[in-house]
């Protein structure tokens, strides 16, 4: 049987010699296809140049054409190498032929089209054989057609030009048959190099050979790839780390071995006789790199079980047991960011695995988050075989002075090593009275060992044995110093992670709303949760509008932290002055897309590692109680809930735009029609997202919580609704709003349509003051005259139609001047020589708030005066003294 080198330089051989004959047909097919191409593309130049040349036209009306034009068409035809040019007249009637005996009769070519003016280029069966020509028209100088032009070769002529190139392909095939074939057999030298020259019968002995062998060694052997993937596992390795059946291709991470030995396989790092645990067994890990598979990178280990070592040396059983105590102590200390929580695990964990009882003192600022700042400490933790020790409780502030192992371990930075109690008297003086009680308890041995974390101590931990008769001693100490030493490191973090989160909280509570804003369009309630991992980024707002009018936003940032919390301010800050200048949802979502992506790009030109804004979400909805209709948009963030009086609950399908600072796409806005007592549930995916729960699950949770809260008030109904799906601990941040619309009475709005004539303006004047009258708010007439008579005189001289005027009246006073212009008009100090530009001086004087709004037809300019408190004092001048500051008002 040949070797396997031999059968791929085979089979290589005979897939070279395919791929060169498929290659070699190819290009003499498109030979064949460029020649005739090449033929007609100069039939076609030929034609055209005999058909345009001077003589050619004027032949064609002799008595006896063909006596001019036959030379010319041989010589030109001889000159351009081709077999025939051809001259005809309209009819088809050959004039001139290269054999004269077809003089006179039909033109072999389709010459209609050519008649009308047309080029044709066909293959036909002519007089001289199978031929490829082209026909060209034979223009007049009035531009209509004498006659035609055809010229072409013969189909053997075409072909002889393809069969003169024959050889240099055939050439070019043998040449590249030659080196694929010297290629093919370097390669397969190779091969041969690397398998031996073995055919498969003898590879298949020689596996069966090293399967015996590997599997029978008494020492364990795992090959691990470079992706942390089991390859090959022997029978001892197996029995060594309790493999299951189906560990060979899957990842070590995942196959139950000991967390420490599973990083060390996956790490592919070089080990030597390293002392990892399996089980009750202590097992000696060497591991080497490797390359197999023609390049393929990976490890070897080796594990050899040292457990019957224990016995011969006490070294190893001091490893032993301090690898044991100190791999269960990371996995049982610092489990939480909680400082006492950690304190607590570091105590559960010493008793009674090398402790009776063990206690657990920090520096009280810790606590807090805080530096460890002065000696006054909290007992934080303790813990014992059992509850009636005499120990100091939790809770108790303890400050260690004098010569105390405490005090001494404290400021000195190192551990303190009583191990008889009952000998040594320096320990009982911070309480003499307590020391006794101790001693008496049967407590006699203890070590004081500092916690200390980035060279600052935090605090003392101290360890007591009573039951057990042996004494603390040295190994003790340098076990229980690297215990404590780490459980430190877990309790700064919790300190350091207690400081941020507060300082996070204390943030984001200023930035949220203090308040909701007193308005009449809806009753609004809310709840904010933060995630379980820190505050974060969700935030709410109601922002009363002109028109009295109420915007909803709810948001989402990105994270968590100090910088989620800091970017939710910032586009909170946005949004309130977006929405001052009165911008539609769509608008206003726009802008804030815009200023994110330019906080991102300000962000990395300045190179911090700061994560971007980009990926926050918003949804803005503006409801109006005059005609109850609820326009909304979003960017990125799931639409509300809408539940109808009758407890019907909708998610109106609100177009989805890209999440703020990615851009690219409009943002799109929908409008709603909300019947008096409607519900909005604004809210973040945190409250619908949850362990176990996808969105569209959350979305049904919703509803039926919802649905199943008729007649509830907004406070009510949040409640019910955290109560049902949001957790004690969410994985994200939860923010929910919900509102309860009303509609204005319509007997508190007044509308009048405003001619172009200024004479109007006296008459809706006089017709407000008394639908004042009619609301009992005479009080307010004089200056709402004066705002009217302004805005509605503007709206006539420099606006256009239509115009409208109107009145509302909720918690304040609104007065409303709309027509088609959207040119804005501009507060300005007059002169004393100015004939006007004083009117909307009155009117920001006398108004407590007026602007313009613009709308799809045109803008609307409104003023609101407050209805409970006074009206502000006119001074010395009489209604007529400041009327008659106006020019432009008319009488």
């Amino acid at each position: 049987m040949r070797s396997i080198a031999g059968q791929v330089f085979a089979v290589q051989v005979l897939l070279v010699c395919l791929l060169i004959v498929a290659a070699t047909t190819a290009l003499i097919l498109q030979a064949r296809i460029d020649s005739e191409e090449e033929a007609l593309n100069r039939a076609t130049a030929v034609a055209q140049t005999f058909a345009t040349s001077p003589g050619t036209s004027s032949a064609m009306r002799t008595q006896n054409p063909t006596t001019l034009l036959q030379p010319r068409a041989e010589e030109t035809r001889k000159r351009a190498h081709l077999d025939f040019v051809v001259v005809a007249n309209t009819h088809g009637i050959r004039y001139t032929h290269p054999k004269p005996e077809y003089i006179g009769k039909t033109l072999v070519a389709d010459w209609r089209p050519v008649v009308k003016g047309k080029i044709v280029t066909e293959s036909v069966q002519g007089p001289l054989g199978r031929e490829v020509q082209a026909t060209v028209p034979i223009h007049r100088g009035d531009g209509t057609v004498a006659g035609v032009v055809c010229a072409g070769m013969t189909a053997a002529d075409v072909s002889g030009r393809v069969e003169r190139q024959l050889p240099l392909v055939f050439g070019s095939a043998a040449g590249a048959l030659a080196l694929a074939t010297g290629g093919t057999a370097l390669v397969g030298g190779r091969l041969r190099r690397q398998t031996r020259g073995l055919g498969p019968a003898q590879m298949t002995r020689m596996y069966e050979h090293h399967d015996a062998v590997l599997h029978s060694v008494k020492e364990g052997v795992l090959i691990v790839d470079s992706h942390g993937r089991l390859v090959l596992a022997n029978d001892e390795a197996v029995r060594l780390l309790d493999l299951p059946p189906d560990a060979e291709g899957r990842s070590v991470t995942e196959l139950g071995i000991e967390p420490r030995t599973a990083e060390l396989l996956a790490s592919g790092r070089v080990a030597t006789d390293e002392v990892h645990l399996a089980g009750e067994r202590l097992l000696a890990v060497n591991q080497r790199s490797t390359r197999w598979d023609g390049g393929m990178s990976g490890s070897v280990a080796t594990l050899r079980d040292s457990t019957e070592l224990r016995a011969l040396s006490g070294k190893a059983e001091v490893a032993e047991r301090r690898l044991r105590l100190l791999y269960e102590a990371g996995a049982k200390v610092g489990t939480t960011l909680d400082v006492v929580r950690t304190a607590e695990e570091l105590t559960r964990f010493a008793v009674p695995w090398f402790a009776d009882f063990a206690t657990v003192d920090l520096v009280d600022p810790v606590l807090r988050g805080d530096e460890p700042v002065g000696s006054a400490m909290r007992r934080t933790a303790t813990c014992g075989i059992r509850s009636d020790h005499p120990l100091w409780r939790v809770g108790k502030m303890i400050t260690y002075s004098g010569t105390v192992p405490q005090a001494l371990g404290f400021g000195a930075g190192r551990p303190v090593l009583e191990a008889d109690l009952r000998t040594y008297e320096g320990w009982q003086e911070q309480d003499p009275e307590q020391a006794t009680k101790i001693v008496k308890y049967g407590i006699h041995s203890m070590i004081t060992i500092p916690l200390r974390a980035r060279d600052v101590t935090l605090g003392i931990a101290t360890f007591w044995r009573s039951e057990k008769s042996e004494p603390f001693d040295e190994d003790d100490v340098a076990l229980t110093e690297e215990l404590v030493a780490r459980a430190a490191v877990a309790i700064d973090n919790a300190r350091r992670y207690t400081r941020e989160h507060a300082m996070a909280a204390t943030l984001q509570r200023s930035l949220l709303p203090q308040g909701l804003p007193e308005q009449d369009a809806m009753e609004v309630a809310h709840r904010y949760l933060p995630a379980r991992a820190g505050v974060g980024g969700d935030w709410f707002d109601v922002i009363p509008l002109p028109g009295a009018r109420v915007a909803l936003v709810v948001g989402d940032v990105v994270g968590h932290g100090l910088h989620a919390a800091a970017t939710m301010g910032r586009l909170r800050t946005a949004v309130h002055n977006f929405s001052a200048l009165d911008l539609p949802p769509d608008e206003l979502l726009a802008h804030l897309d815009e200023l994110v992506s330019r906080f991102d790009q300000d962000q990395a030109a300045a190179g911090t590692d700061a994560p971007g804004i980009s990926g926050a979400s918003c949804l803005y909805a503006i409801y109006d109680p005059v005609s109850g209709r609820c326009t909304m948009a979003g960017a990125g963030h799931p639409g509300p809930a809408v539940v109808l009086p009758d407890s019907t609950v909708t998610f109106p399908d609100v177009p989805l735009g890209p999440p703020l600072g990615l851009g690219g796409e409009p943002i799109e806005t929908v409008d709603l029609e909300l019947p008096e007592g409607s519900r909005l549930a604004l809210f973040t995916d945190g409250l619908i997202r949850d362990r176990g729960r996808d969105f569209d699950e959350g979305l049904g949770v919703l509803r039926t919580t919802l649905a199943g809260l008729p007649e509830r008030t907004p406070e009510e109904t949040c409640q019910a609704v955290f109560d049902t799906m949001a957790s004690s601990h969410p994985g994200d941040d939860i923010a929910l709003l919900v509102a309860r619309t009303h509609l204005l009475d319509p007997g508190h709005v007044a509308e009048w349509e405003l001619p172009s004539d200024p004479a109007a303006v006296a008459r809706i004047r006089n017709e407000a003051a008394e639908q004042l009258s009619a609301w009992d708010l005479e009080e307010v007439g004089f200056t709402t005259e004066l705002i009217l008579s302004e805005l509605m005189t503007n709206a006539i001289r420099y606006g256009c139609r239509p115009s409208r005027v109107r009145l509302l009246r909720a918690r304040t006073l609104i007065c409303e001047v709309a027509d088609g212009s959207s040119t804005s008009p501009h507060l300005r100090r007059a002169a004393t020589t100015d004939e006007g530009g004083r009117g909307l001086f009155l009117v920001a004087q006398y108004a407590q708030r007026w602007g313009t709004r613009y709308t799809p037809n045109g803008k609307i300019i409104w003023a609101e005066q407050p209805l409970t408190a006074p009206v502000a004092p006119l001074g010395e001048r009489t209604g007529d003294d400041l009327l008659d500051q106006w020019a432009d008002l008319p009488g």
